[in-house]
């Protein structure tokens, strides 16, 4: 199927439950991300900072962007006057940079605090009494800038899908507890970015509200790296 028919596919199974498409156009050229943009995808996810930037310079500027990949504290003020969500903090050092530079542009970023779930030590994120002692410190509490809306997790890359199942459950467990001790009377604490391509459908079957997608959307291809001409 074409990039279109697939977004097309997508939003008839998502939209009916309230499950918002990221679509990740990392390594994608201009025209692909067209594709989807013009079958009314607008919200796109992107890795690498420099990558970022260049699509963002180029392409529709009602294009939504997420930075889903690592962020580096140096690299946020590049992405600070456009960025849409920062879905991967994983500090409170990284969430004061946003909040130094969101300031810097008159803006509030919003931001989804990646919780460190998979069994594998290449992954970045927060443990779970990290995110307690990060949403009880004076520093936290002083960020005018930012706005917590939720929590982003990825799964062990794994066959075994009651391991992913579990992850992805606890995960969710998580997300209502924080919800219920420290966003309560915060209606804008919903989101929950879990899944990918490989593991989409058991992460919305444990409470997931936001996928993200690249190979179910652009498919198999060969890379065709990004390149600021």
């Amino acid at each position: 199927m074409s990039i279109a028919d697939n977004i097309k596919s997508l939003k008839n199974e998502t939209n009916p439950i309230k499950v918002q498409l990221i679509a990740v156009s990392k390594t994608k050229p201009a025209e692909e991300i067209m594709e989807a943009y013009d079958a009314g995808q607008r919200l796109f996810g992107e890795n690498m900072v420099q990558e970022l930037v260049d699509k963002y310079e180029k392409l529709p500027k009602d294009i939504k962007w997420h930075l889903i990949g690592h962020l580096q504290s140096n690299k946020v003020k590049y992405i600070a006057p456009f960025i849409s969500m920062i879905q991967s903090v994983d500090s409170l050092k990284l969430l004061e940079e946003i909040n130094k530079h969101a300031e810097k542009n008159n803006r509030v970023i919003d931001c989804l605090l990646q919780i460190y779930i998979a069994d594998e030590e290449t992954k970045y994120g927060l443990g779970f009494d990290e995110v307690i002692e990060l949403l009880r410190s004076d520093e936290y509490t002083g960020l005018s800038h930012i706005r917590i809306r939720g929590l982003m997790g990825i799964a062990t890359n794994t066959d075994t899908e009651k391991q992913i199942k579990d992850e992805f459950y606890e995960l969710k467990t998580f997300f209502d507890g924080i919800k219920q001790s420290y966003f309560r009377q915060d209606p804008t604490f919903d989101v929950l970015s879990m899944g990918m391509s490989s593991d989409y459908k058991i992460a919305i079957e444990q409470g997931s509200n936001m996928v993200r997608l690249g190979s179910t959307i652009f498919g198999q291809r060969i890379i065709k790296h990004w390149k600021n001409n």
